[in-house]
């Protein structure tokens, strides 16, 4: 009958220019689709020379070695009787294109450009790829010697075309053309595709695997048809997370689920399905239909091949499934741990060093670490041998197989509180018992005198020795000092991040984390150069909220129960001068508004796109019950002020996995002014005269 067709997608782990590894993986997954019986692979966006190479685009060295591992698996027996669907980069007519090129049988079927370029947020393809914009036309492309000498073609189509096989017709979306209005499989699937692949490079945010996975089925569900999804995972070189999530639908309906959050390189997932179920789906509706019979073709490359056998009536095919989504507490325990184990083993260090000092978000990194530990050990234990491989050269053990994530943590993990004369008996005593419960090597240290050395040295130049308000000093003095010992804790992190191996008798050095959450990069609540600077920080661009949630899914799934007086425990940066033996600084006192309160502002800011008047507008509605349009002006006002003063602290902020769609990260995702007019005159005179109306 020849109606059952087995495809392939793929979630691979690819590294921005590890053409190697990139190149072993793609061979991996061909391998294990052509094992199950796929006749068609459909692999990431840019797969070949990994997503995330950003400027390296414009380097033709991209270009050529792009060409050099396409040339390796054209001319591989492993691509053999299966057409393969591979991502690179690709000038024609001098202008730099982000393509799909899919061969079979060492011939390139067609080379499919890019059409809607990903260009808010974090993705910057404008800066680096032209859109393709001639619709349904395809030009002649003059393919590279290397590649003429393997196919014996000299040129290929390159365009918008659909590939017709012999029982089937196969379209392609790149990424972004998915999440377009007007998405290329609508007028595909009007002109007869019954089979839509889709190959993207689309990054983790909290509670967005959901509208991707309503997309896909939503784009079948009115239209009918099969879709293919691939997708980039891991950390390929920068603060994004590529979350996986390959699947395959049809009809509307889930039909195979990859994992969101995985130590695996490669996964490939494979499903059968009937295309007389998308047949007979479509025969029903008479909109599509008429639709349909108006539509203007597309270019069609014919291909002698099928991607079904001839004698199939008794080939078994795939049945929709529910799709398990994951909490927001299980992705901040997934994701973030899966970015940091992809840098631990990519840098080559021999694992991470972190300041706890017993309040949430530094015990909410330690967490996140430990769960590295366990995604680790649970991929060992499942067969996973590059992580085995991986876990024994850093830990420098050749024999080494880890089971325990408690002992995984005594190895690579090292926690330090830095206590002062401000900091209170039982923040020391939580960091203790907390690293004590994940196994971390714990060390407790004091910075007094390395405090009083470096104050001691102002004190002898310029006569004057500065004190805290509680003993008559100005703010001036005692924001000062609260900065130096902020300071001195991060010199020494780097400084034990540094040697803590070699006074141990161990080789290597560790990554130091930083620990400041996306609430506190808004306000501007960190000292510049503290311990929020290190080489990576997990929790940057998670809220506060959040991570309390998190912190209570580790109580329950981890047992740790000395995150309990940590949960209980008021915020507190304890550099005032303690009352009574107690803490008298808390972070909410000190800020002038509270983390929920920081939450709203932020999602406003950057999310609603509100500037200080559009803001106080939204809030006297959403406040209304709370507070009065005055009060709700002069929080606003207290906010953007704040901002404003500290928004050069962005400028160096920890490179931070990326998380929040309000994450104030000044690198590539929120472009914003470091140096403002910081008493917001016209705004805030809006706002006065709209408080005076009401």
């Amino acid at each position: 009958m020849g109606r059952a067709v087995t495809v392939a997608t793929c979630a691979l782990n690819q590294w921005a220019l590890d053409f190697e590894g990139n190149l072993e993986r793609i061979f991996r997954s061909i391998d294990i689709a052509k094992s199950r019986g796929a006749r068609y692979r459909l692999g990431p966006e840019l797969e070949i020379c990994g997503y995330g190479c950003s400027d390296h685009y414009y380097e033709s060295d991209t270009l050529l070695h792009s060409f050099q591992v396409l040339e390796k698996l054209l001319e591989s027996p492993a691509t053999q009787d299966i057409i393969c669907d591979v991502g690179m980069p690709i000038l024609h007519r001098n202008v730099r294109y982000n393509c799909r090129v899919i061969f079979l049988n060492k011939k390139i079927l067609l080379i499919r450009p890019k059409i809607s370029l990903a260009n808010g947020g974090n993705y910057r393809e404008l800066r680096w790829f032209t859109p393709w914009s001639k619709a349904r036309q395809v030009e002649e492309y003059f393919l590279p010697r290397i590649i003429q000498e393997v196919t014996g073609q000299e040129t290929v189509p390159f365009g918008d075309a659909v590939l017709a096989t012999k029982d089937t017709c196969v379209g392609a979306e790149i990424c972004e053309e998915l999440w377009a209005p007007n998405s290329p499989h609508i007028e595909m699937g009007l002109d007869g595709v019954e089979i839509f692949t889709n190959s993207s490079g689309s990054h983790h945010v909290l509670r967005k695997a959901h509208a991707r996975v309503d997309l896909v089925n939503s784009a079948t569900a009115k239209n009918g048809g099969i879709y293919i999804l691939a997708n980039q995972k891991g950390c390929d070189g920068d603060r994004l997370y590529y979350d996986g999530c390959a699947m395959i639908s049809m009809n509307g309906e889930t039909v195979a689920q990859g994992s969101q959050f995985s130590l695996d390189d490669v996964e490939v997932l494979v499903a059968t399905l009937d295309l007389e179920d998308v047949r007979s789906y479509r025969a029903e509706i008479s909109s599509r239909n008429l639709a349909a019979s108006k539509v203007n073709p597309y270019p069609r490359v014919k291909v002698n091949f099928a991607l079904s056998c001839p004698d199939d009536v008794a080939v078994p095919t795939c049945m929709p499934i529910q799709w398990r989504h994951h909490s927001p507490e299980e992705e901040i325990s997934l994701g973030p741990a899966c970015w940091l184990w992809d840098y631990l083993r990519r840098s080559k260090q021999a694992g991470f060093l972190l300041p706890l000092s017993g309040g949430i978000d530094s015990s909410a990194t330690a967490c996140i670490v430990y769960s590295m530990c366990h995604q680790v050990c649970l991929a060992v234990k499942n067969g996973n041998a590059d992580v085995l491989a991986d876990a024994r050269r850093i830990v420098n053990d050749e024999t080494y197989i880890p089971e325990d994530p408690r002992e995984l943590c005594k190895r690579v993990f090292t926690t330090c509180y830095m206590a002062s004369e401000n900091s209170s008996q039982d923040t020391c005593n939580r960091a203790k018992l907390l690293a004590e419960q994940i196994g971390s090597y714990h060390i407790n240290l004091n910075i007094d005198g390395a405090v009083k050395a470096v104050v001691g040295i102002f004190s002898v130049v310029t006569g004057r020795t500065p004190r805290f308000s509680v003993y008559g000093g100005s703010s001036r003095e005692s924001l000062a000092l609260q900065n130096v010992q902020a300071r001195i804790r991060m010199v020494l992190a780097y400084l034990f991040a540094q040697l803590t191996l070699w006074a141990r008798g161990m080789p290597g050095g560790l990554l130091v984390l930083g620990s400041a959450n996306v609430d506190e990069s808004l306000r501007g609540y960190l000292t510049k150069y503290d311990c929020s600077s290190a080489d990576i920080n997990p929790i940057g661009g998670i809220s506060k909220t959040d991570l309390k949630n998190f912190i209570q899914y580790c109580i329950e799934n981890f047992q740790l129960t000395a995150l309990r007086s940590i949960m209980s425990a008021p915020p507190t940066a304890e550099l005032e001068p303690l009352v009574d033996g107690q803490v008298a600084q808390t972070d909410e006192a000190d800020m002038g508004m509270t983390y929920a309160e920081l939450s709203v502002y932020g999602k406003l800011r950057k999310i609603s796109k509100a500037g200080p008047y559009s803001m106080f507008c939204k809030l006297i509605n959403m406040w209304k019950e709370i507070c009065t349009p005055r009060e709700v002006a002069s929080k606003v006002k207290h906010f953007f002020r704040m901002y404003s003063v500290n928004r050069h602290k962005m400028t160096t902020l920890t490179p931070s996995y990326h998380a929040e769609n309000y994450s104030p990260d000044d690198n590539r995702f929120d472009l914003r002014p470091f140096l403002y007019n910081t008493s917001w005159s016209w705004q805030f005179r809006c706002i006065d005269k709209q408080v005076n109306a009401l």
